[in-house]
């Protein structure tokens, strides 16, 4: 049988099963393992099946994964995010907007001790979102501010997205941390700059909130060193060359775990609940792993890879022109598409292309990085919207969606900026020497 074909029918067979609510990582690795069957027989296939799941799963640069999500977890059940959240309220929130200011602020802050977009939405719903909503927020946009605050997760270090990324390009991941850095800032900064002017064009979609004195704004700093010395820790360590990127996620778990038990927020059920949260995020990400790999040798069997390569640099539209196609295709990937598997599927096709290109390979990790993060919160998929509505299930999907569209845009924007000035990605990763 043509290869071509069957390459295009394993894709086709994929999105069939996707849409009838396999599993990602289930469904990738059915049509990665039938494909190769069919290609080179059962018994190779059989052996692949064998071989990956084993090859992935003790795979030792694969441990960052589990760890920065263990890190996480152990941070939210230690009460971190509302410490977060108490301090931007404090702070900002006699401002018309100021809940929203710190919703987004917590946000940011919890990302820097969190490697997942996901968890760092459902945390921030269950800070956030409830004092938004008794503030007199519309709903709707509260919803959708978390939303896209929680994608600010897997854009500030450390991210579980570039650690994947920077595994399969063999680009260093300390480095992809300091590029995705200023780039997740400056999603903090747009998104500020977002709501201050929906609080002048709209301000009743925003309301005031009650006022702090200068003693009580000043109280609430003290409880953010916790945060503060795990994020300088972990990063200062990488690039103060005292540990590598894979040691650095458990000495960050470690780190958290005793900070969280020495200050009396870690008993045993928040250490078992935040152990079962992270083997729950973990084993379902692995999932996505494993399939995404058996999926991706049945791709270079058909030489699918190289001759999508092939295509891609020859195309007559310049560097730009195959970069921005390229974006397109993540915005369509995105709404259909579970972020890691988006990551997982391309990344072996448009990485090459792109270095070809004359691209430099960290900046494009951190434009991959924003494209997959309009899939977390675009329909239908959206999964950070599925996470706040099983939340704040009174929050119709679509209203949820609407609060988005705003932080969507602002998010177009700064895709175009990062593409037009890669030296805001490049830049931190030349002063540290990297």
């Amino acid at each position: 049988m043509d290869r071509d074909l069957v390459a295009l029918l394993g894709f086709v067979g994929m999105f069939v099963l996707m849409a009838l609510r396999v599993p990602i990582g289930v469904a990738m690795g059915i049509v990665g393992v039938l494909g190769f069957g069919v290609l080179t027989g059962m018994g190779p296939a059989l052996n692949l099946l064998g071989n990956v799941p084993l090859s992935v799963l003790t795979d030792y640069n694969l441990l960052v994964i589990p760890m920065f999500i263990l890190m996480g977890a152990f941070a939210s059940h230690s009460g971190m995010s509302r410490e977060l959240f108490d301090a931007g309220r404090a702070w900002f929130g006699h401002r018309r907007g100021g809940l929203a200011y710190a919703g987004i602020a917590a946000c940011g802050g919890f990302a820097a001790i969190n490697g997942s977009s996901v968890a760092t939405a459902a945390t921030m719903s269950q800070v956030a979102l409830p004092e938004m909503r008794r503030a007199g927020y519309e709903p709707g946009f509260s919803a959708g501010l978390i939303a896209a605050g929680g994608t600010l997760g897997i854009m500030i270090p450390p991210s579980t997205i570039l650690v994947l990324y920077g595994i399969m390009t063999e680009v260093d991941i300390a480095q992809l941390f300091a590029a995705g850095l200023l780039p997740g800032v400056l999603g903090v900064l747009f998104y500020v700059a977002l709501v201050q002017w929906i609080a002048i064009r709209h301000p009743q979609r925003v309301p005031l909130g009650e006022p702090h004195t200068w003693a009580e704004r000043f109280a609430t700093l003290k409880n953010l060193w916790a945060v503060l010395l795990l994020f300088l820790f972990v990063l200062g360590g990488i690039y103060g060359g005292l540990f590598t990127v894979q040691e650095a996620s458990g000495v960050g778990a470690t780190g958290t775990l005793l900070i969280g038990m020495a200050r009396g927020r870690l008993r045993w059920p928040q250490i078992r609940a935040s152990l079962v949260d992270a083997l729950r995020v973990s084993s379902g990400i692995m999932m996505i792993v494993v399939g995404a790999f058996l999926f991706g040798y049945f791709l270079t069997i058909t030489q699918f890879t190289q001759n999508a390569v092939d295509w891609l640099v020859n195309l007559p539209v310049g560097a730009y022109g195959v970069l921005a196609i390229v974006m397109v295709g993540y915005f369509i990937l995105g709404a259909v598409m579970d972020e890691l598997a988006m990551i997982l599927l391309t990344v072996p096709i448009v990485f090459p292309a792109m270095t070809q290109l004359g691209f430099d390979p960290v900046w494009f990790g951190v434009i991959v990085v924003m494209a997959v993060t309009f899939g977390m919160i675009c329909p239908p998929v959206g999964m950070n919207v599925f996470v706040i509505n099983s939340i704040a299930r009174d929050i119709p999907l679509t209203r949820i969606y609407a609060g988005t569209m705003p932080f969507i845009a602002v998010d177009l924007v700064r895709l175009v900026v990062l593409c037009a000035f890669p030296g805001i990605a490049l830049w931190l990763p030349r002063v540290l020497g990297l």
